[in-house]
C-alpha cells in the first residue's frame, strides 16, 4: 500500500509514467469510465475547500466510482474532539482510498500511518499542496510539451504559498529550470526553499518588480495573498493587491508564455486576462481532474490489477 504525503514521493519516471496514464485518460474517457465501479473514495477535508475537494470527486466519479465524506471539520466527528487518527480507522472501514486536507501541516501523514487504505495529502496547513503540484506539473508538460529547459517566474505570496513550495522543489528535480521569484520582502520565499536550491547548485533571482522580468518568462505562475495565513489583517490588506496582472502588463510577455494559478484568485489576475490564449489556468482546473484519476488509478493498485476493497 502506498500514499502520497509529498509530490517528491514519487521519481521523476514514476511521474512521467503517472502523466502518460492522465493524458491517455484525457484522450479515452471511455476506456476508464468504469475501472474504480464497486470503489469508494473518502474526501475527509477538515478545511474548506472548492476545487481540490470537487476535483477528487469528479475524478472518482469519472473512474465510475463513488465518493462519501465531509467539506469541513464542523460537519465531522472532529466537532466532538475525535482524533485525525481515531478518524482515519473508522473511515478505513468505509471507503478504497481517503484523499484529505486538514489546517495543521502533518495531520495527513498522521492518518496515512494508522490508515488501512490509500491516503493523499489534499494540503495540510502551508506545507504541502502535492496533488496542485501533480497538476501544475502535467498543465507544463501538457502545454509546453516537457519539463525543463525554461524559465518560470513565481509571484505574490511566496512565504505562505504551499503550491509554490512544493512546486519549486518539484521543478528543481529537472534540468535547466531558471526560477525568478518575484515578491514583496515581507511575502519572500523562505529560507529552506532558496537553500534547497543553493545546494542542488540552481540559480535563482530575487525581484519586486513583475514588470522588469515579465519579459524573460516563459511561465508566469501568480499567487493570491492568502487572508487566512496572515495573523495580522493590516498586513494582509497592505500587501493583497501587490501584484495585479493585466492586459497592459501582458504586453510586454512573450507570444508564447504560459500564466498559471492555483486559484481561487482575488483580484491578482485581471478578468480581462482570461480571454487571451497565454492564460492556462483554467485549463488548469481540468488537468487537474485527469492528474487525479490517475493518483486514484495508480494507488489503488489497479494497473496490476489490484483490489485495495476493505
Amino acid at each position: 500500500m502506498r500514499h502520497l504525503m509529498n509530490p517528491l514521493d514519487f521519481t521523476v519516471e514514476e511521474l512521467e509514467k503517472l502523466f502518460d496514464l492522465a493524458n491517455d485518460m484525457e484522450k479515452n474517457p471511455d476506456r476508464y469510465a468504469n475501472v474504480c465501479h464497486g470503489k469508494k473514495l473518502a474526501t475527509c477535508f477538515y478545511e474548506p475547500s472548492t476545487r481540490t475537494r470537487l476535483s477528487f470527486e469528479s475524478a472518482m466519479l469519472n473512474l465510475g466510482g463513488s465518493v462519501l465524506g465531509f467539506s469541513s471539520a464542523d460537519s465531522s466527528s472532529a466537532a466532538k474532539g475525535e482524533s485525525v487518527s481515531d478518524t482515519i480507522r473508522v473511515i478505513s472501514c468505509y471507503a478504497d482510498i481517503c484523499a484529505m486536507r486538514h489546517p495543521k501541516e502533518g495531520a495527513p501523514m498522521v492518518a496515512a500511518e494508522r490508515s488501512k487504505i490509500p491516503v493523499i495529502n489534499a494540503g495540510d496547513g502551508g506545507h504541502q499542496h502535492p496533488t496542485q503540484t501533480l497538476t501544475d506539473l502535467l498543465t507544463i508538460r501538457s502545454l509546453k510539451g516537457k519539463l525543463g529547459g525554461f524559465t518560470i517566474g513565481l509571484c505574490g505570496d511566496l512565504k505562505f504559498g504551499r503550491t509554490v513550495h512544493s512546486l519549486i522543489e518539484a521543478l528543481a528535480r529537472y534540468d535547466d529550470v531558471n526560477f525568478i521569484f518575484i515578491s514583496p520582502e515581507e511575502l519572500k520565499v523562505p529560507d529552506y526553499i532558496t537553500q534547497m536550491l543553493k545546494n542542488k547548485n540552481i540559480g535563482y533571482e530575487e525581484v519586486i518588480s513583475l514588470d522588469e522580468v515579465i519579459g524573460r518568462l516563459d511561465l508566469l505562475y501568480m499567487t493570491r495573498v492568502q487572508r487566512e495565513r496572515f495573523f495580522n489583517e493590516e498586513d494582509y490588506i497592505r500587501l493583497k493587491d501587490f501584484y495585479i496582472l493585466t492586459k497592459e502588463k501582458m504586453k510586454a510577455a512573450r507570444e508564447d508564455m504560459l500564466v498559471l494559478h492555483p486559484l481561487p484568485r482575488v483580484n491578482e489576475i485581471s478578468v480581462e486576462i482570461d480571454d487571451d490564449p497565454r492564460a492556462a489556468y483554467f485549463k488548469q482546473v481540468q488537468y487537474g481532474v485527469y492528474v487525479r484519476m490517475a493518483l486514484i488509478y495508480t494507488l489503488l493498485g489497479l494497473e496490476q490489477g489490484g483490489d485495495k476493497a476493505c
